[in-house]
């Protein structure tokens, strides 16, 4: 049986948890703006490469795709044998 007092705990914690994430928004000021790439001040877009992170998610796509594959043979595979 749910008590009153685990209801109301419940909800004074939700309303706590809600009311604080929206006014640690507030708090952050605007980012600065990017330098002048012919100025030494880097590249437009920053410099974080994407060769790698790119490669990462290719190889994790490919083995999640084979894995599926795999998964589908192995169910032909059941239902050819019965």
């Amino acid at each position: 049986m749910i008590t009153m007092k685990k209801i109301l705990g419940k909800l004074i914690l939700i309303v706590v948890l809600t009311t604080s994430g929206t006014s640690l928004f507030a708090q952050a000021g605007p980012p600065e703006p990017p330098g002048d790439p012919n100025a030494d001040g880097g590249p437009v877009g920053g410099n974080a490469p994407i060769g790698s992170g790119l490669a990462i998610l290719l190889t994790l796509g490919a083995a999640y795709g084979g894995r599926k594959v795999y998964q589908y043979w192995q169910s032909q595979k059941k239902e050819l044998e019965d």
